[in-house]
């Protein structure tokens, strides 16, 4: 089973058409990629009356003696149903589950059943004459039809052509483009450019504040240095022969503290609120839940930057940066939903938001229980 939320996303089989994708499979016709899609899955199409038998082809009685609807009629008394016809045999090997009732002795297929061409999925199943197959299915190797070509903009992954035909079933889900919530994910380049931008903010923030702390542990720090050039000259090590300073240490961890209180402050409240820091609006990005569209609320922007933030002060000895540095890249490893680590923590995504004037995806407004329609992100 796929873990791609149900939703609306872009028809792999043809990218300027949208789809419903309900976990398992598609559902409903397809729409233009830009038409607002509707809140859940589409309505359900009615299918069409079957038509009236032929009054003049033996009508069957009603019921049989004693009032009782009759059990069984012979073939020349009771037309078949509409679209029957010769079913193909089973595929060499084939047995029946259990409980299944086998075929009386002597039975033998239908006249002008066709054998089923080896490898065609699943077990040998022949679709009927006028059927299409699914969405994206590209036949295998040596069943293509002359002249056939994938729909436009299948992109197979790495080794397509070599998976078996249920293996290929199950990766397809793979390849169609998540749109939570109707919104495209965020590209990975505004994403690094939005996390610089932040840096920097929070960089400012820090001369600002740690200002002082960093002057302090300035002028505690060179009189170690010069005692520890001088230590060299004398042919002694670096800072082995120099005592150490406890007050300058101190004053690191107290920089270190302080500067993830900053980031605390400058990331958690803004994503709670509104999804965006300062350089996510710039970007034209948002983080929104997986669920809906409602703000994220502090509780769980905290968990989110906790899960990066909180290894700050583990810089001293650089496990810090190096595990932040991995949650940075990972949405590299993720390339459905592109979920960095604290992404996957708090169940959220990033998404783009449209420009300026471009249509919404979903309508505005706040949804309710009774028609289940989430609210459109706000762009500020």
């Amino acid at each position: 089973m796929s873990s791609l939320p149900a939703g609306w996303y872009k028809d792999p089989a043809d990218t300027s058409t949208q789809r419903y994708w309900d976990g398992e499979g598609w559902l409903g016709k397809a729409i233009p990629a830009d038409a607002v899609p509707p809140d859940g899955p589409p309505p359900v199409e009615e299918e069409p009356p079957a038509p009236a038998p032929d009054a003049g082809a033996g009508a069957p009685p009603a019921q049989q003696p004693g009032g009782r609807p009759p059990a069984w009629m012979p073939p020349a008394q009771q037309a078949p149903p509409p679209g029957w016809g010769p079913q193909p045999p089973p595929p060499p090997g084939w047995q029946p589950p259990p409980g299944m009732q086998q075929p009386p002795p002597g039975w033998q297929p239908p006249p002008g059943s066709q054998t089923p061409p080896a490898g065609y999925p699943p077990h040998g199943y022949q679709p009927p004459q006028g059927s299409q197959p699914p969405q994206g299915y590209q036949p295998p190797p040596g069943q293509q039809p002359p002249g056939f070509q994938p729909p436009s903009g299948f992109q197979p992954p790495s080794g397509w052509q070599q998976m078996p035909p249920g293996m290929r079933m199950a990766a397809y889900p793979l390849m169609v483009q998540a749109r939570p919530h109707g919104y495209a994910l965020a590209g990975l380049g505004p994403r690094l450019v939005a996390r610089l931008v932040d840096i920097f903010a929070v960089l400012l923030l820090n001369v600002v504040v740690n200002g002082w702390f960093a002057y302090q542990w300035a002028q505690e720090f060179l009189p170690v240095y010069r005692a520890a050039m001088d230590s060299m000259r004398a042919g002694g090590s670096a800072f082995q022969d120099v005592p150490t300073n406890g007050r300058m240490e101190g004053l690191f961890w107290a920089m270190l503290i302080i500067a993830t209180l900053l980031w605390l402050l400058y990331e958690a409240p803004a994503t709670g609120s509104s999804g965006q820091t300062l350089g996510k609006r710039l970007m034209r990005i948002k983080v929104v839940a997986l669920e809906n569209t409602e703000p994220l609320g502090f509780g769980r922007a905290f968990g989110r930057w906790a899960r990066l933030g909180l290894w700050t002060p583990a810089w001293y000895c650089l496990i810090g940066f190096v595990i932040q540095f991995i949650d940075s890249i990972s949405p590299l490893f993720d390339p459905q939903l592109r979920q960095a680590f604290h992404d996957k923590t708090a169940r959220t995504v990033v998404v783009a938001l449209p420009p300026p004037g471009a249509p919404q995806p979903v309508d505005a407004g706040v949804g309710s229980a009774a028609d289940n329609s989430p609210p459109r992100p706000p762009e500020g």
